[in-house]
């Protein structure tokens, strides 16, 4: 499971929704081996006022926060990072500089999904990758 929260200005998310969520989820597929089916993607988009960020950031500045099950290898989650990076930057133009992402990990057992404990869920993909 890897729930993806992405926070911006709304001028840039309601610009580019759609490319940005095919390319970091692109990212978690090819890092994570993740289904193409299992996107769960959440835009919070914030008016200039609700957006304090540093003035090296462009109005393109984005915060991108991954909830997942834990298990992944460090190496994997490195190259789910340097996939977004890279995707943003070729599919969005949006720079490294204006991209921040969090990894935060879960116990599966810590999640319901469809009504049980994530531990109890018949996935079907490996979260050991």
């Amino acid at each position: 499971m890897a729930q993806v929260k992405i926070y911006g200005l709304k001028s840039n998310l309601d610009e580019n929704k759609l490319t940005i969520s095919n390319a970091i989820h692109q990212s978690v597929m090819a890092a994570l081996q993740y289904p193409l089916e299992k996107k769960f993607h959440r835009f919070i988009s914030l008016e200039q006022d609700d957006f304090v960020y540093p003035s090296d950031r462009s109005e393109k500045y984005i915060i991108i926060e991954i909830s997942m099950f834990e298990g992944r290898s460090v190496a994997a989650k490195k190259t789910l990072i340097k996939q977004i990076y890279s995707n943003l930057g070729v599919q969005v133009g949006i720079s490294a500089q204006d991209i921040e992402i969090t990894i935060f990990e879960t116990p599966k057992e810590n999640w319901g999904i469809r009504g049980m404990p994530g531990d109890e869920l018949a996935l079907g993909y490996k979260v050991e990758v």
